[in-house]
């Protein structure tokens, strides 16, 4: 039996305003963005290429802190790609670094061990990993 995840709930203070910065500057797919009445809210979007999606909203997703979700993370084939093509949206994002050493021969030293890291508006926290091959 999959057990798949398929989708993260991320807290924000204002949703237009994430909607915003996670289509429009991270490329992430709008799936739907649905209001039932003047309480409830949600709106998913999907990274490219991702199985899983996030949503933000009110009324009907769960009470967390906005900003309070730390730990998210994207894998991407290039990561140098990927930072430059987040820069070129005008998010603010780390440096690319290694982390560790890698644990098998690859042909680029960033595989499995590079990241670069940035928050969303609300300061929730993001890595982006790159892993162009898996064992």
């Amino acid at each position: 039996m999959n057990w798949t995840l398929e989708v993260v709930i991320v807290p924000v203070s204002d949703i237009d305003r994430a909607k915003d910065f996670y289509s429009r500057q991270l490329g992430f797919a709008v799936d739907h963005d649905t209001v039932i009445g003047d309480e409830i809210r949600i709106v998913q979007l999907t990274p490219p290429g991702s199985g899983c999606s996030i949503v933000i909203g009110k009324g009907a997703v769960p009470k967390m802190e906005p900003g309070s979700q730390q730990g998210l993370q994207l894998v991407v084939a290039d990561l140098r790609k990927a930072h430059a093509e987040l820069v070129s949206r005008g998010v603010e994002v780390g440096e690319i670094q290694v982390l560790g050493a890698n644990p098998r021969p690859v042909p680029d030293p960033l595989d499995n061990v590079g990241f670069f890291f940035f928050t969303d508006p609300d300061g929730n926290g993001w890595g982006v990993q790159q892993i162009s091959s898996r064992a």
